[in-house]
């Protein structure tokens, strides 16, 4: 009978043996490696930076000197066609013609943004950032054709003054219509069309009421331009987005007198 026992014992050890071993081993962890996973990736690295004159303020600036060159080049009567003999040919054209519509006109390239923005076409921008980039381009383009005029003390066609380099008149138009093209003219280069044309005929009119020179009023489209391009390269804000509510909390809390009520809080983000 013990044999029996000791013969049973061993067979059933021995069938159980096959079933431990086929139990899976788990795997060894492996530790997760934290100390590069704020690393930037290497093809990231790598990237060669832009060369300087495919800068965004270099783009921005390739017209608006292209106008003030000419403008400084034709200054004082220099260049192949000379303030004198543009003023000598348009009087020829409108020897008494006259008229105080390009002080009105200054202005009506905003009123084509706001009945643009009232018709309900999107802009690029929201209209709180659209009134932040108009108040910071007037700001520097007020401070620089002015510091210009006060500098070049450049006498008017018709004598009245020394303010006549650059033109403050095509500088405010100009700067309005970069304004409203930059805003629309994903929609539509129309609007943009429209506004410069109003900006174009401002110049000329200057020029037909004999109180500013070619020179000045090239020039002063290049500083209203070129202060609307830097209103927007220098504006940080985000475009459109409303600010979101994180962290919201609502807690019961009691009052003077034990009076009950609720605390609300938040953060935005």
């Amino acid at each position: 009978m013990a044999s029996c026992r000791t013969l049973g014992a061993v067979i059933i050890l021995g069938l159980a043996l096959p079933a431990q071993a086929q139990v899976p081993q788990n795997p060894p962890s492996t530790a997760v490696d934290s100390l590069h996973k704020f690393e930037k990736p290497v093809a990231e690295v790598l990237l060669p930076a832009k060369p300087w004159y495919q800068g965004k303020l270099v783009k921005a600036s390739i017209v608006p000197a292209l106008l003030i060159g000419y403008g400084a080049y034709t200054f004082n009567g220099g260049g192949f066609y000379t303030n004198q003999e543009v003023n000598r040919d348009l009087h020829k054209v409108f020897p008494t013609f006259r008229t105080r519509t390009d002080d009105f006109l200054i202005l009506a390239p905003y009123l084509e943004l706001g009945a643009v923005l009232v018709s309900g076409v999107e802009s690029r921008d929201d209209r709180l950032n659209i009134g932040l980039v108009v108040l910071k381009s007037e700001l520097i383009m007020l401070s620089t054709t002015y510091a210009v005029k006060f500098l070049s003390k450049e006498t008017r066609p018709d004598g009245s003054d020394n303010l006549s380099f650059p033109s403050g008149h095509t500088a405010q138009a100009f700067l309005a219509a970069s304004i409203v093209h930059t805003e629309f003219r994903d929609k539509s280069q129309w609007y943009g069309i429209g506004a410069y044309t109003i900006a174009t005929s401002v110049a000329a009119l200057r020029m037909i009421n004999n109180k500013h020179w070619q020179s000045d009023v090239v020039a002063g489209a290049g500083f209203g331009i070129l202060s609307a391009h830097l209103g927007y390269l220098t504006h940080r804000n985000r475009w459109g987005r409303k600010p979101t509510l994180m962290g919201l909390n609502v807690a019961p809390t009691y009052f003077g007198s034990g009076t009950p009520g609720m605390t609300l809080s938040w953060r935005a983000h």
